[in-house]
């Protein structure tokens, strides 16, 4: 398991409308799978597998809808041949439930192309309302689909109805937890996400565009990325005819990729942000016609093998390849050698719990520790979160703080009595090294940064 999936698993200890980084739905989708298979990786990744075969099978209605019979069946087959919905499949983040919701919600688009009845806004307002519970991106929905409608002039109509305004009343209603709890905590996660807009860095911005060309490149699997490409451009060629599909195609993708490339002229655009372009760019892709169709079958072996080279890789990790080389490395390498060494260095020390000062390896920690070691997070994001005070247990009481090697600061002795440096660890798979760690002794006392107990597995 990877930090940010443990980390969102003790979202799932903690629910609670909103967090400081995401809105809940992984939480809701975590917790629903825990209740059903425990608290082992199976149970935090229960639903995901499910979440991608109903979001294929919606695809498959939607190419086929917009595009004619069979079209849908080459979309999902592209879509699933891509790292970021395979992948996707058999781990659990926000953007898992995001692509099943931004699928629904464009499944239900092509649904009102197709018979105009107007009762298909409503569906879509449910769809881009659990979006939004997912994951901000998905307020991307609203500006693509009113310029479809501005756009189209078969579907102006609707402007003019009461459906689609119902719809996003729906849609904001589902949404309105989400912005009571940030309300109520000063618009935290809008503050953290917003705050990286409007940035422009113009002498790192070909640096941060070829970041982001590479990633989509890299998870979309480069052939089938080739083709979502072609097949944007292909949109973009026939929404000059203003014909609904292709103006819908057309919106859905263009109008996020482009936010994503004004967000690269200033910072970096993480590889799994712009997943929301791919339904419908895969959706495009299938309507390619001539020398493209004889990219698809290439496409999908390709797509295929990366990702059971992926997957493989991630599981047994028989090649011992360097970071650089193996994303899964980074991720995923050598977590529970290094809780077993962490927990040899707290026995050593006679400690009674373990600490780390960032959110992802805190969380990992809990999960992979011995259950009757307490295991803490410091760090300011944890006040917005309720999990008990660590703080009365943790005066007068000795601890292993572990902290990565990348950070070039030092404990602030502010925060604890004593700190004492411990000999360092390294994390590494098939001796390929993937981070190293700083331990060190620490004596408890109420300090400046918050410090709450992490949940453990029942």
């Amino acid at each position: 398991m990877a930090p940010d999936e443990a980390y969102y698993w003790v979202w799932a200890h903690a629910l609670a409308p909103g967090y400081f980084d995401h809105p809940p739905m992984v939480a809701l989708w975590i917790r629903a799978g825990v209740a059903i298979a425990g608290d082992g990786n199976l149970g935090v990744r229960l639903l995901a597998p499910f979440a991608a075969a109903l979001g294929s099978l919606l695809l498959v209605r939607a190419g086929d809808d917009l595009l004619g019979r069979g079209r849908g069946v080459i979309a999902a087959l592209l879509l699933n041949a891509t790292l970021l919905f395979a992948v996707g499949a058999t781990t659990m983040t926000p953007d898992t439930p995001l692509l099943l919701f931004w699928t629904a919600a464009l499944w239900a688009l092509a649904r009102l192309v197709a018979t105009q009845d107007g009762r298909w806004w409503l569906v879509a307002g449910v769809a881009a309302g659990l979006a939004l519970d997912s994951k901000y991106t998905a307020v991307l929905l609203a500006p693509a689909i009113l310029l479809w409608l501005v756009m189209t002039p078969a579907m102006r109509h609707w402007l003019a109805r009461p459906q689609p305004w119902l719809a996003a009343a729906i849609a904001l209603v589902l949404f309105a937890p989400v912005l009571r709890w940030n309300a109520a905590h000063g618009w935290i996660s809008f503050a953290k996400q917003g705050g990286r807009a409007g940035a422009f860095d113009p002498g790192r911005a070909l640096q941060f565009l070829g970041e982001l060309v590479a990633g989509q490149l890299g998870l979309g699997t480069p052939l089938v990325a080739l083709l979502c490409g072609a097949g944007i451009g292909l949109a973009l060629r026939r929404c000059r005819s203003r014909d609904p599909a292709w103006t819908l195609l057309a919106a859905v993708t263009v109008v996020p990729a482009l936010v994503f490339v004004q967000h690269a002229l200033g910072d970096r655009v993480q590889a799994n942000w712009p997943a929301i372009l791919f339904p419908g760019a895969a959706i495009a892709a299938a309507g390619l016609a001539g020398v493209w169709r004889r990219v698809f079958a290439p496409a999908l072996a390709l797509g295929i093998a990366l990702t059971a080279l992926v997957w493989t890789q991630a599981a047994v990790a028989p090649l011992a390849l360097p970071m650089l080389m193996d994303p899964t490395l980074l991720r995923l390498g050598g977590w529970s050698e290094l809780a077993a060494a962490v927990a040899a260095q707290a026995a050593a020390q006679h400690a009674d719990f373990v600490v780390a000062d960032n959110y992802g390896q805190a969380a990992l920690l809990a999960r992979l520790l011995p259950p009757g070691l307490a295991v803490l997070g410091t760090e300011g994001r944890w006040q917005y979160f309720n999990l008990p005070d660590a703080t009365p247990l943790i005066a007068g009481r000795t601890g292993v703080l572990v902290r990565s090697a990348r950070r070039d600061d030092h404990p602030d002795a502010a925060d604890w009595a004593s700190v004492a440096p411990l000999p360092p660890l390294t994390r590494a798979r098939n001796g390929m090294t993937a981070e190293g760690f700083r331990l060190y002794r620490v004596v408890g006392r109420a300090g400046d940064q918050p410090i709450v107990v992490m949940p453990r597995p029942q």
